[in-house]
């Protein structure tokens, strides 16, 4: 999938109010940004490389298999795989979005 793709599946998870009440950045490394400002309504969901309060980097495979329900976020946590700078609140929030 490439990020324009994913970056849209994004946009229909978090809807117009997510209730996150945060800025997260999906950093999926090779210059691939997804960036949700959670912290306005409608949410904002784009490419650009900008500050967050939570920034969650991991693999553009990893990131699919994680929105496809085939790896649990705490595994990849664990793992190694899902890496997190920032607020971890954010990000635990962020489960029950995705």
């Amino acid at each position: 999938m490439d990020i324009e793709s994913l970056t849209e599946d994004i946009r229909k998870r978090v809807g117009e109010d997510s209730g996150l009440g945060a800025r997260i950045k999906f950093d999926l490394g090779e210059s691939n940004v997804i960036y949700v400002d959670g912290s306005v309504v409608p949410n904002v969901v784009n490419n650009d490389d900008t500050d967050a309060d939570c920034t969650i980097r991991m693999s553009v495979e990893d990131f699919e298999s994680l929105l496809a329900g085939d790896l649990d976020p705490t595994t990849a946590f664990m793992m190694g795989k899902l890496k997190v700078d920032g607020d971890m609140g954010i990000a635990m929030k962020l489960s029950s979005v995705l």
